[in-house]
Formats: structure tokens, sequence, C-alpha cells
């Protein structure tokens, strides 16, 4: 009997032992309970961020969650968080319905506001970002531009719901020595600065990977930033190994890139290296499902200017490979796609406004040779020559026959140029009946939203944000019977760079203030379960000792 008793307390020691663990952080700033380097992770005796980000695999492991609490924390922050249980993640997240901003506007060498070097960690709703006043221009004054957040080492970790805003310097560098990342849900907006040229520097994102694990960045909202939106790129010249490659941008909404820069508009997304050892090409890449837009104003067939929203290849000893580029809406005026150098490519069921399209001579061969294969896409341009190779002009259907291409796609002018009111529903895989809806109307008219099909309860709250205030609420209600919500179009003291009235991007959510019986039952069942657990587990002891 002795001995299964001991079998048993250290079976039960073992288990507590590896039971998911919970730590608390604190501002230092805090004014009853601050962070500091001397505590312990408890409520009581809180870490301060870096001292949590600097905690080992044997305090901090694997299922355990490291609680942010509602406050400004006022610094640049390095991870070295590692999780070395397979299968398993350390989570760092703000606390529950609380609001935690991490500030990099103070003195520092470090070059961006969060840096990480671990694997196995998911880091989710909070803020990235520089607060209150300072230069942004090199031409005032120069100094090393500050990204939002370096993901520099580490394999399979995830970024869920970070705001990463305002940064003087690139909102997200997703760097080659990582790998499996996944980065969805986030809000990459504003980040950049003017280079000496006048021109913007700082994109949303840029993207490498040299592992053969897919990188996935997926269902993120990038605006406004000074440069690119997303670049899966490399300015690298002398490659001696690949590290674009194994990349998927799936139902991304990118728009207005590059506007906050003297409104000169560039790529929402660029696929492409510039090695000149032709080792380093961009390979296995997808980007599919993802709406790029630019200020457009589209009942006067705007097209001019040029505003590109889709790059494919840059240098011609680096043509990418095994590109797929599939149900996209790309949205710009001359040069919204541009197919520059491309060896094996797939480019099918996509909307595209514009008024050239910029390909490059490789066309000629790679058409011929079947490796570029384009089907079903509908294209909208102005100009009945659209199709521009190496400055000679191709009407739609030479494009077609003379490089047996786009067979089964069409060419319309641009005056017929119109889409859906709701172009995408997409549901949180990770907050409660939230929402992101992207909306179109030509007339800059307000658009009816329904959600019958997401059974929704009737009479539920909802509340309507414009990803571009994230701050404000634009609009309360309660869902009616026929589940039909309108979201008003026309900005309320819209910005220089805020986007016209004929595109938006909204979060709804709902919240059913009514419990019903069946969710009762359910609770009551739950209590009545725990009870019993807990009165078995004292019995136990009991008879134990």
């Amino acid at each position: 009997m002795k001995k299964i008793c001991l079998t048993i307390l250290s079976v039960l020691f073992v288990a507590l032992s590896i039971a998911q663990q919970e730590f608390h952080v604190f501002p230092e700033s805090h004014k009853t309970t601050p962070g500091k380097t001397t505590g312990n992770g408890s409520l009581q005796a809180p870490w301060d961020l870096q001292t949590a980000l600097n905690q080992s695999n044997k305090i901090v492991k694997g299922e355990d969650t490291i609680w942010l609490h509602e406050g400004v924390y006022n610094g640049r922050y390095n991870s070295t968080l590692n999780c070395t249980i397979p299968n398993t993640y350390i989570t760092v997240s703000a606390y529950p319905n609380e609001r935690v901003i991490l500030n990099g506007n103070v003195s520092s060498t470090k070059g961006q506001t969060l840096g990480i070097r671990g694997g196995q960690v998911i880091y989710k709703d909070f803020e990235v970002t520089w607060l209150g006043e300072f230069v942004r221009d090199f031409r005032i004054k120069k100094f090393k531009g500050i990204a939002g957040v370096y993901h520099l080492e580490g394999r399979n970790c995830k970024f869920i719901n970070l705001k990463i805003y305002n940064n003087p310097g690139l909102g997200f560098g997703s760097w080659k020595s990582t790998g499996g990342t996944l980065i969805t849900e986030c809000f990459v907006f504003n980040n950049g600065v003017i280079n000496e040229k006048g021109r913007g520097a700082g994109e949303g994102f840029y993207v490498q990977n040299k592992s053969e694990e897919e990188r996935i960045i997926k269902n993120n909202v990038i605006f406004n930033n000074y440069y690119k939106g997303i670049e899966v790129w490399s300015a690298g010249r002398n490659a001696n190994f690949e590290y674009v490659k194994n990349i998927t941008l799936d139902n991304n909404v990118i728009f207005n890139s590059g506007l906050p820069a003297n409104k000169y508009t560039v790529d929402n997304i660029i696929v492409a290296s510039d090695d000149r050892n032709a080792i380093n090409i961009a390979k296995n890449i997808k980007v599919t499902n993802n709406i790029l837009y630019h200020n457009t104003n589209y009942l006067k067939n705007e097209v001019n200017g040029d505003a590109p929203s889709l790059t494919i290849g840059f240098y011609h000893k680096a043509p990418v490979e095994n590109v797929l580029v599939a149900n996209n809406i790309i949205l710009g005026r001359n040069n919204a796609l541009r197919i520059l150098y491309a060896k094996t490519l797939t480019f099918r069921d996509n909307i595209v406004y514009t008024g050239y399209m910029n390909f490059t001579n490789s066309v000629f061969e790679l058409a011929k040779n079947k490796n570029w294969k384009f089907n079903n896409n509908l294209y909208y341009s102005k100009n009945s020559k659209a199709f521009r190779i190496n400055k000679t002009n191709y009407p739609f259907n030479e494009w077609k026959t003379k490089f047996n291409i786009d067979i089964n796609s069409q060419k319309k002018h641009i005056g017929a140029f119109n889409l859906d009111n709701v172009l995408d529903i997409t549901k949180s895989e990770y907050k409660t009946n939230s929402y992101r809806v992207v909306l179109f109307n030509k007339e800059e008219q307000d658009v009816v939203v329904d959600f019958s099909e997401y059974n929704i309860q009737k009479g539920s709250k909802y509340t309507i944000t414009d990803v571009e205030n994230l701050d404000r609420v634009l609009k309360t209600g309660t869902l009616a019977e026929d589940a039909k919500i309108t979201v008003p179009m026309q900005a309320v003291n819209p910005t220089e760079t805020k986007t016209l009235n004929n595109f938006g991007v909204f979060i709804i959510e709902f919240k059913d203030t009514r419990k019903t019986a069946s969710t009762i039952s359910k609770d009551k069942k739950e209590d009545v379960s725990k009870d019993k657990e807990e009165s078995a587990l004292k019995r136990f002891f009991k008879r134990l000792f």
C-alpha cells in the first residue's frame, strides 16, 4: 500500500511540475504593483517586461502563459524565450480585455522595438509602436530607422492580432533564419520614414525564409506604410544559398502602400530577388485571395499616374520560380500589374484594374515553352493595347493568340468596372464573434452586409470599427431579424492618407447579451462537474493521510 501511495504521489508531483503556469508582467511605472527584475512573476511580485522575456526554458515552459497587464511599456525589448517541448508553445499575451502598448520611442541603441530570438512562442494581442512626437524625415534629422518587430532567429513562432504602427522604420521583419512562422490577423500600418531623396522607406513586412517549412502570412490588414506593403525579397546581390522561398501570402488586405511618403504610391506586394549570382531565387511562393488597392476614382475611370499593386520578379538573372498568383483583386493605376522576370508562373482567377500591364521580353520564350499558365483572369483597362512588353503594346486578342496565353480570360474597358459591394468577410480564428469585412462601392454609398449565414444570435449588440481608426467605434447597433447591417462608407474628418470612400476595411464584433437556457444548463453542469472533481481529490487525500 505504501508503495502504491508513493507511486501515486510521484505521478501527482510530476503532473504538477509540468502543469500550465501563468506569470504576470506589469509596467515598471505601475502605481501599485510595478514590474521588477526582482519579481517572481506572480501577481503580487510581477516581472518587468524585459525580465519576463529573458526567462530560461527551465522557468517558463511549453503551455505556460506570460500575461502582460494593461499599460505602456517604455523601452526596446529582446525576447529570448524558447520552448523546447515538442508541439507546445509559450504564450506572451495581453491580459484579456486589457490594452498593452510597447513604446519604442526611448533612448536606445537597439534597432527595433521588439526583437525576437527563440522558437515555439506565441505573441498575441498587444501593440508595438512609437508614442509622442518624433522626426521621421531624414532630410530634417538623420537617424537610424527603428523597426517595430524583428523575428531574427527561432522556429515555429506565431504572431496573432498584433498592432504594429507608427514605427519610424520597417513594420515587421520576418528574416531568413526563422522557419515555420505564422503571422495572422495583425494590423500593420503607418510605419516608415522619408529618406534623404524624399522617398518613402519602411515596408509593412519584409519577408525571407531559408527553411523548408512554409511561412504563412494570412488574414492581415496592411496599409499606409511609407514603402511597400509586403516585400518577399532580398536586396543582397551575392548570395551563396536560397533564402526567399516557401512563403504563402493568403487573404491579406493591403492598400495605399507608400501613400504617406508624399503621396507616392508603390507596390502592395512584390515577390522577387536582386541576386546577381542566380542562386537566391524567389521560389515556391503563393499569393492567393488577397485584396490589393490604391486610391482611385473609379467613377472617372482614373488610371493616370504610376500606382503598382503587384510586382513579380525584378532582376533577369533571378527570375522567380514556381509562383502561384490566384484569386486576387489587384487594383491600381498604370503598372498595377508588373510581371518582369518569371521562369515558372501560374496566374489565374484574378481581377486586375490598371492602365498598362508591364511585362518583359521573357514572355516571348516563356509562353511558347508553356512555363506561364494564365487563365480565367478578368482585366479592366482604359487602353485598347494594354499589354506592354518592352515598350511594345499588344491588344488582348493578339496577346492571347501570339503567346498562347489567357485563352479563357476576358478584358473589358474600365468604364464597365465594378465589384461586389462585399468583397470579403473573414471570421476571426481567435476572437469570438469578430469579423473582418472588406467593402467596395463605386458610387461611395453605404453598404449593407448580410450576416444571416453566420448563425449569430438575433438581438446581439454589435460594434463597427474602421481599421484606419482602431481607437474609435464607428457605429453601434443591435442585429435585426434579417441579420443585415448597414456600414457607412463616408469617412468622418478623413486624413490625407485615408482611403477614398469607395473602399473600406472594418471590424464588426458581436456580443450576445442574452443567456439561453442551454447556456445556463451548461454552466451549471460545468460547476457541478468541477465541484465533483474537487471533492474527489479531497477524499483521495483524506484517505491517503
